[in-house]
């Protein structure tokens, strides 16, 4: 079983920075792709970045291409994605998720292939 637990959402002006945190519990953190989801109020949650589990590859929404990098630190359990140039339209609920994968190059982008879940942090950003 893995716990995952969210950090660094807030509420900030347009164009301002952030930087959220997934915090994993377990020895086997680096066994799962990572990622990134969204759900923004009466939308779909939807995926905004992805990373392997060796951390070497990373794929993003083109909507976050070039303003948001996905990392991790396999050795403290953690994933981050720092957004810059935040809009309007970031505002969500932001969600990290962790899919197992045989594969260390791996990044999964389908949302049923992920496994665990958080409970979220709300990024809002104001006009």
């Amino acid at each position: 079983q893995v716990q995952l637990v969210e950090s660094g959402g807030g509420l900030v002006q347009a164009g301002a920075s952030l930087r959220l945190s997934c915090a994993s519990s377990g020895r086997t953190f680096s066994s799962y792709a990572m990622g990134w989801f969204r759900q923004a109020p009466g939308k779909e949650r939807e995926f905004a970045a992805g990373i392997s589990r060796s951390g070497r590859s990373t794929y993003y929404q083109d909507s976050v291409k070039g303003r948001f990098t996905i990392s991790r630190d396999n050795a403290k359990n953690t994933m981050y994605l720092q957004m810059n140039s935040l809009k309007p339209e970031d505002t969500a609920h932001y969600y990290c998720a962790a899919g197992n994968t045989l594969d260390p190059s791996r990044v999964v982008t389908d949302e049923i292939a992920y496994n665990y879940w958080g409970q979220g942090t709300q990024v809002t950003v104001s006009a």
